[in-house]
């Protein structure tokens, strides 16, 4: 078989080089050489397309709604947009052992469709075996394929004609027309654009499970995620049950949404009302604990935030956070020390979101600070008490997008006062639970204690 013409290029200049080298003598970086395809082997050069394409107005351009595929995983669908777009293709990274091959094996068991699940790196006993401990559903349509040839797969997935196709890992697949290693940036290139183009050509969803870097990003050329429809991320602290599925990119829907999950020995069930699990069921009134009312897309929840503040015994102040930005807990301690005169300068602060939870939502603020306060003073707040409110420079407590719904969560919840701020446009009708609005640190201090 002809071979491909490569060359390298330097990811930070754009250089081209007829043989690899550590560093690019353009712009001076080290490790940025790359192996990229130039030409194919028999290829012709086209200028133009065969389909006769011509300029139109937007305005005469007729849409139609994606058909989509329900997942028996109401969470998925959810984070989906609605389902599965047909001809989509997902790429889903996480940390190893988080759960995504066992998000994709429950899936191709539970689906009534004919599904081409390849893996190249269990065998095919392994997933049998995984598959008897998640259910006792078996879906009698689920083929499997334990094959790292790229070739070897279209070639049976053509053969099959799956509804649905699942492949585990990208990172191990191997096409014949390059002969660097599985994993490597060009290998990555040319399988992910194979499997795109047949997926497209042959209208058939197709879900890629990724790896990722020591950093959190998924390994491998950072056009994979730009080729493909939607990138998923699966994460999650290894040593809790919670696991949560977000969207980085959707190209048939919203990226605001979540999906939560709880390991079990059983797979991945999902989490219809987390609010009732992530919350602390106490026995007595603690200082340092309060709770946040947080809203990831149009979904609000409750979260149990709890802070511990001491004096610093080894000189240095220590500054902790688990679940929670600490650039963020660094500023709001420095707004704390200089617009309310609290004297945290010379204390360690730790501060944790139970439950393994990971949020940026700004509302939290106010939760930390009530936490911090009441660690400080070693005051316990009413564990009938929420918060939702982002804090300031200047020491100002500042409104939240969609307060009505948070008010709803709390309220359904059985909470009986909820802290916001005063400049929260509100409707105009009667609530179950009492609203307490504030507009200062200082002021907010005061009605809390």
């Amino acid at each position: 078989m002809a071979k491909l013409k490569t060359a390298y290029f330097c990811q930070n200049c754009g250089t081209q080089y007829s043989q690899w080298m550590g560093q690019c003598k353009n712009c001076g970086q080290w490790n940025t050489l790359v192996e990229e395809v130039v030409e194919k082997p028999n290829s012709k050069a086209v200028p133009f397309s065969k389909t006769k394409q011509h300029v139109i107005n937007i305005i005469e351009v007729e849409t139609s709604e994606e058909p989509r595929i329900k997942t028996p995983s109401e969470e998925l669908n959810r984070v989906l947009g609605g389902g599965i777009v047909l001809g989509s293709v997902t790429l889903i990274g996480g940390e190893p052992g988080i759960g995504k091959s066992t998000l994709l094996l429950q899936l191709a068991l539970k689906m009534k469709k004919k599904i081409f699940y390849v893996s190249g790196e269990e065998s095919a006993s392994q997933i049998k075996m995984r598959a008897d401990r998640l259910t006792d559903i078996q879906n009698p349509n689920c083929f499997l394929f334990t094959e790292t040839s790229l070739e070897k797969i279209l070639h049976e997935a053509k053969k099959l004609e799956p509804d649905f196709m699942i492949i585990d890992s990208i990172q191990t697949l191997q096409s014949q027309l390059i002969e660097s290693s599985p994993g490597t940036v060009s290998q990555i290139r040319e399988c992910s654009n194979e499997i795109i183009k047949y997926a497209k050509e042959n209208s058939i969803p197709v879900f890629l499970v990724g790896h990722i870097t020591k950093d959190g990003q998924i390994a491998g050329p950072k056009v994979l995620e730009h080729m493909v429809d939607v990138v998923l991320n699966f994460d999650g602290d290894r040593n809790h049950l919670f696991r949560l599925l977000r969207a980085n990119k959707n190209r048939f829907g919203s990226t605001s949404e979540i999906g939560i999950y709880e390991m079990i020995s059983q797979g991945l069930k999902e989490i219809k009302n987390p609010s009732e699990i992530l919350i602390t069921k106490k026995f007595e009134e603690l200082s340092g604990n309060s709770v946040a009312v947080t809203l990831e897309g149009n979904r609000p929840m409750l979260l149990e935030i709890q802070a511990l503040v001491s004096t610093a015994v080894y000189g240095t102040p220590q500054r902790s956070s688990t679940g929670f930005d600490s650039k963020r807990l660094n500023m709001l301690l420095a707004v704390l020390e200089k617009r309310a005169g609290f004297q945290l300068g010379a204390k360690d602060v730790f501060l944790n979101i139970t439950g393994g939870i990971k949020t940026d939502d700004p509302a939290l603020d106010l939760a930390v600070i009530a936490s911090v306060l009441s660690s400080n003073e070693d005051i316990a707040i009413s564990e009938h008490y929420c918060f939702a409110g982002e804090i300031g420079l200047s020491g100002e407590i500042r409104p939240v997008a969609q307060a009505e719904q948070r008010i709803t969560e709390a309220e359904k919840l059985g909470y009986e006062k909820i802290f916001i701020s005063n400049l929260n446009k509100l409707p105009k009708k009667k609530f179950g639970i009492k609203i307490e609005e504030v507009s200062k640190i200082e002021d907010f201090h005061e009605r809390l204690f």
